[in-house]
Formats: C-alpha cells, sequence, structure tokens
C-alpha cells in the first residue's frame, strides 16, 4: 500500500506591487499599505482605468544572471527571482538535490503579453525580419516553469498549470499531490504574472471588470465587500514555495515553516466570466479541502477570501463560505489582501498562499482595507481596516477565475 507522504513547506519568494523579499511584503501587509497607483509602464490616455499595482523598485540583477535576464518575459523573470529567494531560504543545494525526483510546477494566466505587442508592433511596421528571434520562448506561458528548471538543474516534471486566477493556487496543488504520492520529493512551485499591458487592460476594462472610479484615489480602489466597490484591479508579480515531503525535510534537517494539508479544485461550468452566484463550486472544493486534511470545518481559524472587489464575487464567496461553515463562518476571520496588493491573477493564489503561512507565522490576521461599509450580502468578519493579533492554526485561500475554476489550498502550523 502506497505511504502518503506530508507535505512541508520550506521556503518562499515574492516579487509583488508591495515588496521585492517575503518580508518587506509581509511588513507593508501587516501595516495596512496599499501598492495601487498609477500605472508607469504605458501611457493610460484614453484608457477608462488607470491604475493598477506595479512591481516597484525590482532589481533582478542581484540574484539572477544578467545573460539569462535577455531571453525572459516579465511573468519569467519575476518568478524566477521569487524561486531564487525560495530556494537560497530553503537552502537547498543543487549539488546534491537528485535533479530527478525534484519537479516544477508554475501557474500562469496570461504569458508574456509585453512580448506579443512588442513585436506585433514590429511587424507591422517592418515586416516579418522585425520580429525579435525569441520572440515565442519569451511570450509563451510554460517559459516561467522552463527557465526555472534551467536554473537549477531539475529534471522532473516542469509543468505549468493555466487556470486564470487558480492558476498559482492549481499549481501549488499539483505540487501537492506530486509529493504525497512520490512522483517528486521536492518542488519549486507556485504563480507568476505580468500583465500590466497596453491589450491586457484594454480588454479587461471593456469586459468592465476594472475599477474606473477611483483613477484619482488609487489606494481607495480596491475593496472586496465594500458596498462602493466597482471592479478589481490589475496587478503583476509572483509569488514562489519550496515544497518537500516531510521525510526529505528531516533528512537533511530543512527549517519548516509550515505545512499543506488540503487542496481541491472544482469548475462551476456556468460561464466564461462570471461565477456560479450560489457558489457551490466554490463551497465544495472548500468543502473538499477540509474533508482531504482530516479536519473539522470549525478547525479553520482564517480565509484569505479571493475577495476581488467585484460585485458577483463577493457576495458569491461570502455565501459560499457560509454554506461550507455555517454558523462558525460568522466566527472565523475573511479578508482580501487584495485590497493592498492589487489582483495579481494567476501569481495571485501563490502570494496568498504566503500570507497565509506568514498569519500562521505570527499570529496575525491581516485586514481588508478600505472596507468603510459592507455590502448588505456581505455580513462576515472581514477584518476592516487594521489587522488584527489572532490565534491561527489552519488557513485556508481561496482562488476563483474565469473559466468558473475554483481552487482552494489549506495550510497549518507544523508540528511533529
Amino acid at each position: 500500500m502506497q505511504t502518503i507522504e506530508r507535505v512541508v513547506v520550506t521556503g518562499m519568494g515574492t516579487v509583488n506591487p508591495l515588496g521585492c523579499t517575503v518580508e518587506e511584503f509581509w511588513q507593508n501587509i501587516k501595516d495596512g499599505v496599499v501598492g495601487i497607483g498609477p500605472i508607469t509602464k504605458f501611457d493610460t490616455t484614453g484608457y477608462p482605468a488607470t491604475i493598477a499595482g506595479e512591481v516597484k523598485g525590482f532589481d533582478p540583477s542581484d540574484l539572477l544572471d544578467r545573460k539569462q535576464l535577455r531571453g525572459m518575459a516579465d511573468f519569467t523573470m519575476y518568478a524566477a527571482h521569487a524561486a531564487a529567494q525560495a530556494y537560497r531560504q530553503a537552502g537547498l543545494d543543487p549539488t546534491t538535490l537528485d535533479p530527478y525526483t525534484s519537479g516544477v510546477f508554475i501557474g500562469n494566466g496570461i504569458g508574456g503579453f509585453e512580448i506579443v505587442e512588442e513585436n506585433l508592433a514590429k511587424l507591422f511596421d517592418r515586416g516579418p525580419q522585425g520580429v525579435a528571434p525569441l520572440t515565442i520562448p519569451k511570450l509563451i506561458a510554460n517559459e516561467a516553469a522552463g527557465n526555472i528548471a534551467i536554473q537549477f538543474g531539475i529534471k522532473g516534471p516542469a509543468h505549468t498549470t493555466v487556470t486564470a486566477c487558480a492558476s498559482g493556487t492549481d499549481a501549488i496543488g499539483e505540487a501537492f499531490n506530486a509529493i504525497r504520492f512520490g512522483l517528486v520529493e521536492t518542488a519549486i512551485t507556485g504563480g507568476t504574472e505580468a500583465a500590466i499591458t497596453h491589450l491586457a487592460i484594454a480588454g479587461f476594462c471593456r469586459l468592465q471588470a476594472l475599477s474606473t472610479r477611483y483613477n484619482e484615489t488609487p489606494e481607495r480602489a480596491s475593496r472586496p465587500f465594500d458596498k462602493d466597490r466597482d471592479g478589481f484591479v490589475m496587478g503583476e508579480g509572483a509569488g514562489i514555495l519550496i515544497l518537500e515531503s516531510l521525510t526529505h525535510a528531516k533528512k537533511r534537517g530543512a527549517t519548516i515553516l509550515g505545512e499543506i494539508v488540503g487542496y481541491s479544485m472544482t469548475c462551476d461550468a456556468y460561464h466564461l466570466t462570471a461565477p456560479d452566484p450560489e457558489g457551490e463550486g466554490a463551497a465544495r472544493a472548500m468543502a473538499a479541502a477540509i474533508k482531504m486534511a482530516g479536519i473539522e470545518a470549525e478547525a479553520v481559524d482564517y480565509i484569505n477570501a479571493h475577495g476581488t472587489s467585484t460585485a458577483v464575487n463577493d457576495p458569491m464567496e461570502t455565501k459560499a463560505i457560509k454554506r461550507v461553515f455555517g454558523q462558525h463562518a460568522y466566527r472565523l476571520k475573511v479578508s482580501s489582501t487584495k485590497s493592498m496588493t492589487s489582483h495579481l491573477i494567476g501569481a495571485a493564489g501563490a502570494v496568498e498562499a504566503i500570507v497565509c503561512l506568514l498569519a500562521i507565522r505570527d499570529q496575525f490576521v491581516p485586514c481588508t482595507q478600505n472596507l468603510d461599509e459592507s455590502d448588505h450580502d456581505c455580513d462576515l468578519d472581514y477584518v476592516p481596516k487594521v489587522g488584527r493579533s489572532g490565534k491561527i492554526e489552519y488557513a485556508m485561500s481561496n482562488s476563483l477565475g474565469f473559466g468558473g475554476h475554483n481552487g482552494v489550498l489549506l495550510v497549518k502550523a507544523y508540528k511533529e
């Protein structure tokens, strides 16, 4: 009978609008800092939405080779840098790590959109010979996983998950299952995105998905669960975890940062961009993750909600939480850190998994910024404006994406 391995976290890395290291990011989360401002990457004249959560002060050359960087789009660069941070924290040694029992599992929603735009302009201006030779390997979504595998000499699975806003969560879930069932012993996993581009912003504006009311006050724009929310705010960045089997981590004397104990994914099969308003798929994913962990729903202390600040998501997710947790839903602490980071699309779930692990470490519940008055359909404790100290043993992270993709992770404090 096959042994089911316990899966632990030994390293974390991130690049996002609130910081280019985990500790900088976490301090800003604890302080309630908002990383949203005017878009500087291109001229937004004529765009209904002119704000985003851009990465700031990022110097990839401190951990990545300059020659390597020339072959990377931004989404790959963010992932590779976050992976280097996580690998360093985990204390892994590529000279002793078995490359065939290690894997890379990265989630991404969109790929190298800026590369597409740049080279379409060159194509129309100068013809086919004007297109850069590395256009294809820089733009396709799997190149983040491929570059990371090359970076660390990993020769096991190098897998890319594309499930829209659930991509990062689902990639971690794939890595979790691969370790649980013995496919690999270690995994570099998480999500990445860099979609603050002409086409992406224009496209989401045409869907009427982005906030347009707060262009003059961008720090107020992402307001999950608030009655005055008017859409999400685009963001960019990456979150990467090092996962190991408990056996492998203990054998090499690794410092264990937390444990993943549950994961599930479902699909609404309802609409390409809108969730099922009854939240059935989201509720089933949460319930299945709890069942996998072998705990009662009442054991969950904190939920990092998908909480996008859209009219359709926030009441649906609230309804789904109440379906799963019953009266305990009103005792839970629920918050959306997208109110501070913006929505990192394929990276969101991975960055929010890091939030959950740090919340457990510090016994601190992050706030939901800009929650002045809850929508009448949103009646849980969303920890408005100021974070709180509090007991957290189990934390849940929800990711609910276009296409009806629902991914849920459940993490806990590590105990022998």
